[in-house]
This record gives C-alpha cells, structure tokens and sequence, in this order.
C-alpha cells in the first residue's frame, strides 16, 4: 500500500523566504534513499544540494527546473510505501492506441486550433456586421476571429494549380462590406489583427499577400516587401521573411527620423533577450542598491610601488610552507589589511541602525568578491585575523576555489566584517566599489604594471598599481580613510613594515 510524504523546500539560510529550484538528480520512479542528493536549489546567496530525508520511490516532482518557490513549498513527493502510486505505473496511453490513430487525432486537433476563412465574398461573423449566432460560437485562439460550425474548409487556389480567372480579382481580400454601409475611409490595417493579407505589388509584376502586422514590421524596418519573395501559404509573406530581410543589411533607417539608423542583428538572432532576475543576482543587486543609499560613501585612491612586494612573493613560492598552495600577491594585500584593521579597529566596525550604536569587532572575517557564472558573491575567511600567512593562504586559495565551484554555502557568505576586491585580474587600474552592507570598508586592489617611478631621485621602471578604499563616514572620518589607505600602501611598498606591526 502507497505512503506518500511531501519533501518541503527549506530555509537552508539565514531568513530566506525563497529559492530557484537549479536541477533535479531525480526523476519519477527513480528510486531513493535517505541523504541521497535530490536537488539543487539556489538561494539569494548560494547554490545548494538538498538531500533526501525519505527513503523510497520518487512519486512526482512538485516544482519544475528554472521555478522559484518559497520556503515550505512542496517540491516533490516520494512514496515510502511497499508500491509505487498509480500514478507511476499507469500505462500512458499512447501505449494502448495504434499509432495511425494517434496521428489523425493529432491532426484533427491541429485542424480544430485554425479557423476556416470565410467564403468569397461572404462576410464572417463577429468580425463586421452583426455577430456570429450564439449556438454556432466556438472558443479559438485569440486573434483569429470566430469560427463557425458549419463553415466548410475550401481549398487554397495557388497560381501553379488554378489558371487566372477571366475577370481581375479584387486588390485586398478583406471581409465584403455593403457599399452602402462601409465607410468611405476604411483600410485593411484597421480591421484588426485577424485582418486577411493584402496583396503587395512585387518586382516581378505579380502581387504578394502580407498581414497588416507584417506590413507594419516592414514598414518599421524599412523592408521593402515588393522585393520579397514570400514563404508563407499561398506565396504570403511572414514575419521570418521580413526579419530575414532586415538582417541582410547592417543598418537601415529609423521611420521618421533622418540621419539616424539602427543596426540590424545577426541573420537568425534575436534583437533582444530578457533574462529573469532571481538567485544571486537578484540578492546582490538589492544589496548594493541598499549598501549605495544607506551608507555615505567616501573613496580614496593611493598609487604605489609594488615592486618589493613582488619580489616577496616570489620568495614564498620557494618556501616549503607554500608548496602545496598558490602563492599571489593578493595574500601579501590581504595580510596588509589585517594588520591595518588591528592598528585603526575602527574600520572593521559596523553601524547598528536599530540600536543607534557602532559595534566595533575585535576579529576579522576577510571578505574576497568573486565572479562567478551565477554573478558576484562575497565569501569570507573566518577569523583571518588569528592566521599565520600559509594558513591564510590556504583558506584564500580554497574559499575561491570553493566560490567558483558554485559551492559556497550561505555559512561561507555571512558575517563578512572586511573586503578586498581584485580588480586587477580583469586588467583593471582600480574603481570606486561598493561596501558590503553591514561593513564599513572595502578595499579595491588594482592591476600590476611596469611604470616610470622616482627611486632615489632616479627615474626607473618599477612594479606600480592603484588602491582605492571605499569608506562609510558615519563610521570612518577622512582621516581614519586615509590613515588605514597608508599604512597599506606602506606595506606593500615595504613589506618588512607588516613585521613590524604586527
């Protein structure tokens, strides 16, 4: 007898309300037990796996790949009874059906989604004149009219198959009007989207049908449709024809603006693409967004020589205590903020708005910004601040590791006091970024470079970059920005200077 028991989305953070489901490792009557892997879920901050609490048979899975859900939400089912549910043994019934007859069905339904267009001359009800009858009404796709009951389907006449009638056929083949009834200023594009194609005069001499909105889109892209051959039924012209032409030029002419011109995008692309705002992304743009109009933000910038850190550096990477990580000059950068947190404590202090007070902590959790696929994430080291230098460089070498991996938890991206921004890896001199809400500092660390620089009154090659500290003034006043932007700098410069103060 079948048991089933509902697996609840949980909160895997700090209060978050929802998440992304990512990707099922499961599937219905897939069989499971308990801490086995069943999903990956993002949350505002991290992407986690969620494990099985049920042994069993997977049942249905609630909530599909791409969905948010909010926490609590049933996502999937799992029967932990002796039998599978009905449900998961049911025999689908294409299985019972010839497959002929599954295709006329498929047919059938296909032909009941189309209306049949009106006769020749006839008007059709519901779109001029008086309305269809209400037992002759049926429910159709929106934007194709009514269509009647008895309405037989007629045969397209093409000029291949059926030789040109005697008399010249009418220019549009809209609905017929009463001569006494239609307005005098009545044009094919106002009758609405379920209008009939007008014939378009075509190079060749003979005419080709285009749709109102297809004239409309030909006319905004400039698309001459005389010059187009149509591959829509009866020789019509469509929207992939228009768009196909419009991405043959590289430019064409706004409609009503001289001197102006829009590029067209690739053969076969699209114009635009919107992308859904959830998970990391969306959690990092409402957190700077309330970082950049909460706190007062103040930036200073400090060119130095970085030639003797490099050269450190390169010493480490020697040493038997570095051997098994990878040695940078972030590590010597992220040592020099330490030591410059020790010395001014204030900038490793918070502003607690709720209890009007500015808590200032006595430890470091070292903050580094990565990029990853899923967007920017700040993981920090734990108590940085009570590390030797190898032990600090194997946690920076893991958390970034980690980070780029898409494993970082939400444990790993909480309680950030302090952060360090390498800009530097993307090439770059330096920028004014961000603090992370609830820090009163940030460090960005810009790229190495050889530069002209004044050693001894001589002018000489070094190793230069840019810092740029971004402040909170609530917290940090201009001269405490200033002050932990030197002693940085001085450490770099000099790096027997972070043994000194230490």
């Amino acid at each position: 007898m079948s048991d089933l028991k509902e697996f609840r989305l949980p909160d895997v953070g700090e209060g978050l309300t929802e998440a992304d489901i990512v990707r099922w490792h499961v599937r219905p009557g897939d069989q499971i037990t308990v801490n086995q892997i069943i999903v990956e879920i993002e949350t505002a901050k991290a992407v986690v796996e969620l494990p099985s609490p049920y042994a069993g048979t997977v049942a249905d899975l609630l909530v599909a790949e791409g969905t948010t859900a909010d926490v609590g939400t049933p996502i999937i089912s799992v029967n932990v009874g002796g039998s599978a549910p009905a449900a998961a043994t049911a025999v689908p019934e294409e299985a019972l059906v010839p497959p002929e007859a599954i295709r006329q069905r498929e047919i059938s339904e296909a032909e009941d989604l189309i209306p049949a267009p009106p006769i020749e001359g006839a008007s059709e009800p519901g779109m001029i004149g008086s309305p269809a009858p209400k037992a002759e009404r049926q429910a159709v796709l929106v934007g194709y009219g009514v269509k009647l009951g008895t309405t037989a389907r007629r045969a397209r006449k093409t000029a291949a198959s059926t030789p040109a009638p005697a008399a010249a056929p009418p220019a549009t083949r809209t609905p017929a009007v009463p001569a006494d009834t239609r307005p005098a200023d009545i044009k094919p594009a106002d009758i609405g989207p379920g209008a009939a194609a007008t014939e378009v005069p075509q190079a060749n001499g003979s005419r080709a049908l285009a749709k109102p909105p297809v004239r409309k889109m030909a006319r905004d892209l400039g698309v001459d449709l005389g010059a187009l051959a149509g591959t829509g039924p009866g020789g019509s012209i469509t929207r992939d024809d228009v768009e196909q032409a419009a991405a043959t030029s590289s430019a064409k002419p706004v409609p009503g603006i001289s001197g102006v011109s829009i590029v067209a995008p690739a053969a076969g692309g699209p114009r635009e693409e919107r992308i859904p705002i959830r998970g990391v992304r969306k959690h990092t743009a409402a957190a700077v967004s309330a970082s950049a109009f909460t706190a007062p933000h103040v930036t200073e910038f400090l060119q130095i020589d970085i030639t003797e850190t490099m050269t450190a550096t390169t010493q480490l990477r020697s040493l038997p205590e570095f051997a098994d990580v990878k040695v940078s000059p972030l590590l010597l950068v992220a040592k020099a903020l330490l030591v410059a947190a020790a010395r001014h404590p204030m900038v490793n202090a918070t502003w607690d708005e709720a209890a009007q007070e500015i808590v200032v902590r006595h430890y470091v959790n070292l903050g580094i910004a990565a990029t990853t696929e899923r967007g920017l994430i700040v993981p920090n080291v734990k108590d940085a601040h009570a590390m030797t230098l190898p032990q600090l460089a194997t946690a920076l070498a893991q958390l970034t590791e980690t980070a780029r991996a898409g494993k970082a938890t939400p444990a790993d991206m909480s309680g950030g006091t302090i952060t360090i921004t390498n800009v530097g890896i993307f090439g770059v001199d330096t920028g004014t970024p961000i603090l992370t809400p609830g820090e009163a500092a940030i460090l960005a660390f810009g790229q190495v470079k050889d530069a002209p620089w004044v050693v001894d009154g001589q002018l000489a090659v070094r190793k230069v970059c840019t810092l740029a500290l971004s402040f909170d003034h609530r917290i940090v006043d201009g001269d405490l920005g200033s002050a932990v932007l030197r002693d940085v700098g001085a450490m770099l410069t000099d790096p027997l200077r972070m043994l000194a103060w230490s």
